[in-house]
């Protein structure tokens, strides 16, 4: 039990208040349970969680999950809310739902808590960012739904799901690309790293233009990063652009350290260098939050 919960992440088992219990009541009568138990609930009685962020799930993944539960039973038990007329909300583990009734399973094991309707909502984001089959699109939503509707800060968000404030960072940044990336990216036509290459690019056109020679040409992410590096003032043009990217402005050791100052600052980061080796390290920020930002990573 203590091993499947770690597996849920910091943030969500910090909302799962642990029951004190790992067995598991059977009720004849649903009306006599209580929250803070672990019961076997008949699944007709347990309605899909109304804040759910996710609407889409792999049928294959489902049909495997089904199996698994056919053969090993559900390890880890959905959670659930008390609701009017005797019935449940549920609150987390709708995959382990749906793949119960699957396969014709009568009751499920599921621990019945006290939750409002933010908690909730709360719960079931936190959970949907912590799935690994997310597309980025829908963990960014995520996050922001988290920072909207929960009033969470950046720094309060970190610490419920578990994650960096630059990871958060970059995942709302894509938010700001045109829809048509959006879709692209979930789709999976283009990469998270085309999506934080192109969303450096000021002008919507060039990033449309520039996303659509990704798909044609298959350019890599270091094409795109080095297409966006050597954009000018003047209309974007795939052919000039790559004649660009054929001789790399910095050995591939620079490149990497491009990539973890991105990865622990969250903001663009370009370094420019001459053939002696003298050059600048140069972060791009969009608001004075951006600046203060980055001058606190390199306080001692």
């Amino acid at each position: 039990m203590n091993a499947k919960k770690k597996a849920l992440g910091r943030g969500l088992s910090a909302l799962l208040e642990n029951s004190g219990t790992n067995e598991i009541s059977n009720y004849n009568n649903v009306s006599t349970i209580i929250a803070g138990s672990i019961a076997n609930i008949p699944v007709d009685c347990i309605d899909s969680n109304p804040f759910q962020p996710r609407i889409h799930f792999d049928e294959e993944a489902l049909r495997e999950l089904a199996s698994s539960i056919k053969e090993q039973g559900v390890i880890q038990p959905i959670t659930v809310r008390q609701s009017e007329n005797n019935r449940y909300q549920l609150i987390s583990g709708e995959r382990r739902l749906k793949a119960s009734i699957s396969i014709g399973l009568e009751n499920i094991p599921a621990y019945v808590r006290t939750a409002s309707d933010h908690s909730m909502l709360e719960m079931a984001l936190v959970e949907n960012i912590q799935r690994k089959d997310l597309n980025p699109i829908e963990v960014s939503l995520s996050f922001q739904r988290l920072i909207d509707e929960c009033k969470l800060t950046q720094e309060e968000l970190s610490d419920k799901v578990g994650k960096n404030r630059s990871t958060i960072t970059n995942f709302l940044r894509l938010l700001k690309l045109p829809a048509t990336i959006q879709i692209g990216l979930q789709e999976n036509k283009i990469s998270t790293g085309h999506a934080r290459a192109i969303i450096n690019v000021p002008s919507i056109d060039t990033q449309l233009a520039i996303y659509k020679d990704i798909i044609e040409q298959d350019l890599s992410v270091r094409q795109t990063e080095e297409i966006v590096r050597n954009i000018d003032n003047e209309p974007y043009s795939f052919k000039k652009s790559t004649k660009a990217t054929t001789t790399p402005s910095l050995p591939q050791k620079y490149l990497k350290v491009i990539e973890q100052l991105e990865k622990n600052v969250g903001l663009k980061t370009d370094i420019k260098r001459n053939n002696s080796g003298k050059g600048t390290i140069i972060f791009h920020f969009r608001s004075d939050n951006d600046l203060d930002y980055i001058c606190s990573k390199f306080k001692k």
